[in-house]
Parts: structure tokens; sequence; C-alpha cells
């Protein structure tokens, strides 16, 4: 059976909405399974477009992350884009003026700490405050909906952020469809919500290996393999270890010129023995220019790896090993101008950097008993969509 979109379901289909005035939340990685945008398909097909509103990354979704990004001019569609990652996460009123309906669309790396997630509560919100039905046109998690691979640490709400506004798992193995219409009830959003459903997805499917084209989300996810690993790995921008943002390998990649090499590949090798495939590979850096020595990896079989737990437990291992060169250091964004507490943010715990002083064995037991979340399929069973 074909994998459908959303967006494929209301092309085949028109919607009773199609000649109201739409404005539409999309970016260039939003694309139906043939290949063609999601706002360019849609005019195609003669939906009423007015308004066009872009995420961190902006419209071509080539941005460089914590980038501000500015209103513009879709040079596409001809349409004004007014930019959700700049002077304002939601809507203004003066935004919304004229609009009948707002639809949502775009892919998801399945990871708490990626934005669209929350971009998509903001616009959420804004439907609801100014009484405009919202229509989300879902689509796959790309690391699946098998609630066995979900991990926290759930979001302590003192350090929510725009990384993580509302309590979820770091990776939660839903839909933003799901999701939506969990934080809809949970959060007391009460938009006048509609999900347009994938059409043939299964719950633990992973679609990238079965077919479906992969499209950047952002620039640093350039493949499947990247989306596999930055859920783990994505840890690391919070210290002097570069992910290799801006080269071929980003989050397939971590290095410094400092590293151990042989001691990191022997002792994490070792540690998960199967799971994964290691490779030193010397890239160049792009901060200063230089060679930059570091580790390549490749998982096994995406089915059966905790990415969450191995990135955190590789991060404790390097940090424990280059006691004089590894250092926290602050991750600036147009979110976060100061980039302080980025640990925290993205781990969603107060003051994570403490916990990784702890000896190995103490650290090993807290950190497995956070990122337990047995109870999060239970919570989210009435809002799911897929079997």
């Amino acid at each position: 059976m074909t994998l459908q979109l959303g967006i494929d379901k209301i092309l085949a289909q028109p919607p009773s909405w199609k000649n109201k005035r739409i404005g539409l939340l999309t970016n260039d990685a939003a694309k139906t399974s043939n290949g063609t945008s999601t706002r360019q398909a849609l005019m195609n097909e003669g939906f009423h477009l007015v308004q066009l509103f872009s995420p961190e990354h902006g419209i071509d979704a080539l941005g460089a992350d914590g980038a501000k990004m500015n209103d513009k001019k879709d040079e596409l569609t001809g349409l004004n884009i007014i930019s959700l990652y700049g002077e304002k996460m939601m809507p203004t009123e003066k935004d919304m003026e004229g609009i009948e309906i707002l639809v949502f669309d775009i892919p998801d790396a399945g990871t708490r700490f990626y934005t669209y997630l929350w971009t998509m509560t903001y616009l959420m919100q804004a439907a609801a405050h100014y009484k405009i039905k919202m229509v989300l046109l879902d689509r796959p998690n790309p690391l699946s909906g098998d609630f066995e691979l979900a991990e926290g640490p759930m979001l302590d709400v003192s350090v929510a952020s725009f990384i993580g506004r509302f309590n979820i798992p770091v990776k939660h193995q839903c839909t933003l469809g799901e999701l939506a219409r969990y934080f809809n009830e949970t959060e007391s959003i009460n938009t006048d919500l509609e999900i347009i459903t994938c059409e043939n997805l299964k719950r633990n499917q992973f679609v990238f290996n079965e077919g479906l084209s992969w499209v950047n989300p952002s620039p640093a996810l350039q493949n499947k393999e990247a989306c596999f690993l930055y859920p783990g790995l994505c840890f690391f921008e919070a210290t002097n270890v570069s992910v290799g943002r801006g080269s071929k390998y980003s989050f397939e990649w971590i290095g410094a010129t400092w590293f151990n090499l042989p001691a990191i590949t022997m002792v994490w090798q070792n540690l998960l023995r199967e799971e994964i495939k290691i490779e030193t590979l010397v890239i160049n850096n792009l901060t200063d220019k230089n060679e930059t020595k570091g580790i390549r990896i490749k998982i096994i079989d995406p089915s059966q790896y905790k990415s969450v737990m191995n990135g955190l437990l590789l991060l404790k291992l390097i940090k424990d090993l280059h006691p004089q060169d590894f250092s926290w250091q602050p991750y600036p964004t147009q979110a976060n101008p100061s980039g302080q507490n980025h640990l925290s943010l993205l781990l969603g715990i107060p003051n994570a950097e403490q916990l990784f002083d702890a000896p190995l064995q103490i650290w090993l037991q807290q950190i497995t008993k956070s990122l337990r979340v047995s109870h999060w399929e239970n919570e989210m069973h009435p809002y799911l969509l897929y079997q």
C-alpha cells in the first residue's frame, strides 16, 4: 500500500475550504510525495493562498541554526512571508488580517528540541485566539512511532524554552498531528483543529528506510542517518566538541583537535558492541579552518538504537577522558541570545551539567532512571492516529 502524506490527500480530494483565504506555514522541506513543494502544489491546484509563514531556517530551510529569519517575499509564489523565527514566534493580529483558515505543513525530526514542533504550538494558539480554524497536514515521524524507542527525560517546566515548551520526552515517537491533538487538550489551547492524516502509515514504520525520499528538514540534517543520531549528538552543542555543522557529515560525526581517538573508539565500541560502527575521520573545522579529528558513527539497526542514551554516554566518556580539554559552553540563538544553560534546555533538566560530575556508575543510574518514559504511550493513547 502506497504511503500518502496529508498534502497528497487534499490534492487528490480538495477540501471544502479550498477557496477560503489561506495562511500557510511551510518551508521548502514540505513536499508532496512526487517532490513538488507544498505551496507550489496548492497554488497549482487553485487553493486560495494569501499569506505564508516560515519557521526557523526560513522558507528555503537553509538558514543557519538559531539565526534570525526576516520577513521577505517568496520567489516561488510571489506571496509575502512572515517569519516566526525573528522578532516574534506567534502571528500578530495584523498578520492574521484577511486569513480565513490556517494550514500547517512542515516535516519534523522527531525530537523535542527541534523547533518546528513549537512553532506549530504558537500557530495553534494564534488560531485559537483569533478564532480561525487550523488544518495540519500530517507527515510521518522519521524516527518511527515505536514507543519502545521513546526516551526522556521529560521536560521540567523550570527549563521550558523554544526548544522545549511543554512536558514531553526528548524522543516522543509521535507525528506532529498526534502532538497537536495532545497539546490542544492538555495545554487547553482549544483550537478548532483538523488533522489530515497520512494514509497507509504504520506505527512502527521507518518510512525513509522504505522508499520515501529524504528531504533535508534543515541544513544540518542531510540524510536519515544524521536524523537517527541527532537526538543524542545534539547535546554536544552545549560543549566545545564539534558536531560537524557545515560539513557533509553533520550529526554523523563529532570531533575536536584534542580527541584521544584510540581511547574513545575502544571504550564506546566495547560498550555498544553490535549497535554501531565507528570510523575515525578528519574534517575541516569551520571555525578556525584547521583539520579536526573525530569519529563518524553508523547505526546498525535504528529500530533497536537508543540514540539519547548512547549520545549522553558518549558525552560522559569524552568529558571523563579529557578533563583538561573538555568544557561546557553557551550556544547563542535568536530564541536564546545569551546561549546560557543550553544543556539544561536540551535535556529538560535543571543544572544538567552537574549530573556529569558524578562517577560513571552513579551517573549511569541517574540517567537511566530519567530516560525511562514507560507512561508516555498510555498518556498519548487517546490522541494517536496510527496503529
